[in-house]
């Protein structure tokens, strides 16, 4: 069975092939709502979409293991790697993909959205990098 590390909480626990990242990590007492930078963590943790990738709260930052990780799906790419609209910019597109400015676009996934399939490193509420 796949052994997952959540690195800041020092917690490593064993899951089923395929398990869903976050229904494990809440299961084993790890709050992956950690909100921004660990500003409305209390909140986010009752206050979230519920696995349905839309409110991006319990994004994750996996250090290694990646491979063992789902492929990135449809709600995953959107929320990540879409262009936000902002009227800032000429012709209102920012440049930057969604979420993407916290430096880690290759590794950086929703919790919700991510099947185990392997051992992997878990870094919860990573820290914004604007």
């Amino acid at each position: 069975m796949p052994v997952i590390k959540f690195t800041k909480e020092k917690k490593e626990i064993e899951v089923p092939e395929g398990a869903n990242l976050r229904t494990e990590a809440i299961k084993a007492g790890v709050n992956v709502h950690q909100g921004l930078n660990g500003i409305g963590a209390g909140l986010n943790k009752v206050i979230n979409c519920h696995v349905w990738g839309q409110c991006g709260t319990c994004r994750v930052n996996i250090t290694s293991g990646m491979e063992n990780a789902s492929k990135m799906g449809v709600v995953e790419k959107t929320r990540f790697k879409m262009p936000i609209p902002t009227p800032v910019t000429p012709g209102g597109v920012d440049p930057l993909p969604t979420m993407a400015f916290l430096g880690n676009e290759e590794t950086m996934r929703l919790a919700c959205q991510v099947k185990v399939h392997g051992d992997m490193e878990v870094e919860t509420g990573p820290e914004l990098d604007l």
